[in-house]
């Protein structure tokens, strides 16, 4: 059976985040998630990767994305590099640039909230 690992880019151990909301609901869901982003800390036993960095990640399924377009064009090569089958834009991560790279490589394009997908069974 196919690995669904989840990135969750711009992971944060704020509570009150939807980037947490997500990280807490996919833990739940006993969905492997990874996140990343640029703050540290830990999510449900996973250390925060440092986006920076960009490191090596293998298998990913699905990015789901937690940073706005403003903060996405220095990370969308590497995201791509990533080999994902979807990304997942939640509200407020739309960007008409990275739709298209990511459908010109085959990716396929989401444009919806992960959270409402968890909770409705559609991821």
């Amino acid at each position: 059976m196919e690995t669904k690992t989840t990135l969750i880019v711009g992971a944060t151990t704020n509570p009150s985040r939807y980037a947490y909301l997500a990280a807490q609901k996919l833990s739940e869901k006993g969905i492997d998630f990874i996140p990343i982003g640029v703050k540290k800390g830990e999510l449900f036993g996973k250390q925060i990767l440092d986006l920076r960095t960009k490191p090596t990640l293998d298998q990913i399924h699905t990015i789901t994305l937690y940073i706005g377009p403003d903060h996405q064009g220095e990370w969308m090569e590497y995201l791509l590099s990533l080999k994902p089958k979807r990304i997942i834009f939640n509200p407020g991560t739309e960007n008409e640039e990275f739709f298209k790279s990511a459908e010109s490589q085959g990716v396929e394009v989401v444009i919806g909230c992960n959270l409402v997908m968890l909770s409705t069974n559609q991821f």
